[in-house]
């Protein structure tokens, strides 16, 4: 590891180039998330990387030698170099009003601690997790870690070095947009909207007594009222005492992808449980035909 030559004063934000996404990756020195030692930034536009910016970071802490083992910087390598404090504003302008991806979302963690203990302003961006991303464009994959992932797609990387590491985690989100059709907009939605309070189920009704969870929709929306108006009791989330995992026709992503619900009710009726999982269509027309042949 070599000290890198850092311009800390920030940059011309007027030129700020245009991107769609930018990723960022820190590298701490020690178990306190604030002790950030390295980071790397990457801006990414129509699938390409168009900015890149790394430097090393005097993290005003002591350096752990679990981490210094993991990532290879010591207090040797950081001596010298700009502060957190310092770059704070360089950071800020390359995150500050974009999309921001990190893989996990511990980056987010370790650049508001930073921002707390260095006594600077909270870096206000659109966070996406790139593992949620991958679980949901691969999920058959064992494992989403960044260096399984690089693997599985063949992108060049060298884990735990900041700017690589934001450079494939950007590229994780590029080859998913390219896997699935799912466009970047798309992935901000949240996976599994929970919306309001659950509606109150009828007294009496073809679902009476089962305990139904949602898959792709809030539970207040269209389809947690039917199921409702059914008698089913809409619950918040998959347990041992839920009877029904309904698939919205109407998914986050534009279409179903196996999920930590789904994952749960799968294990439940391994394990021996009545769970049943159907798609909303597939419920409605159930009973819709039941109500054509008692017609």
């Amino acid at each position: 590891m070599t000290a890198s030559k850092t311009d800390i004063a920030p940059a011309p934000w007027d030129d700020k180039p245009q991107v769609d996404f930018v990723v960022v990756d820190v590298e701490t020195a020690c178990s306190r998330v604030s002790s950030i030692c390295q980071i790397g930034i990457v801006g990414f536009r129509d699938g390409s990387e168009v900015f890149a910016y790394e430097s090393l970071v005097d993290p005003c802490d002591e350096f752990s030698s679990f981490n210094t083992r993991i990532h290879g910087i010591s207090c040797d390598h950081v001596f010298g170099q700009p502060t957190f404090a310092h770059i704070h504003a360089v950071v800020d302008g390359h995150l500050s009003g974009r999309t921001t991806v990190a893989h996990s979302l511990f980056d987010k963690g370790a650049l508001a601690a930073a921002c707390r203990v260095h006594r600077r302003e909270m870096i206000e961006t659109t966070w996406l997790d790139s593992v949620r991303v991958a679980k949901r464009a691969w999920p058959d994959l064992p494992s989403h870690r960044l260096n399984v992932l690089t693997r599985f797609l063949g992108v060049r990387h060298k884990h735990h070095d900041a700017l690589s590491d934001a450079r494939a985690a950007g590229m994780v989100i590029v080859k998913a947009i390219d896997h699935t059709g799912i466009d970047l907009a798309t992935w901000l939605k949240p996976t599994q909207p929970r919306g309001g309070p659950a509606p109150k189920a009828a007294a009496d009704g073809h679902l009476k007594g089962h305990r139904a969870a949602i898959l792709g929709a809030p539970r207040d929306g269209a389809l947690g009222l039917w199921l409702a108006g059914m008698g089913a009791r809409v619950v918040a989330s998959i347990g041992t005492t839920s009877t029904m995992l309904v698939i919205s026709k109407d998914q986050p992503f534009g279409r179903f992808a196996p999920s930590g619900p789904y994952r749960r009710a799968e294990e439940l009726r391994r394990n021996g449980s009545a769970i049943e999982i159907v798609a909303e269509d597939d419920l409605r027309a159930r009973f819709s035909l039941d109500a054509a042949v008692a017609a």
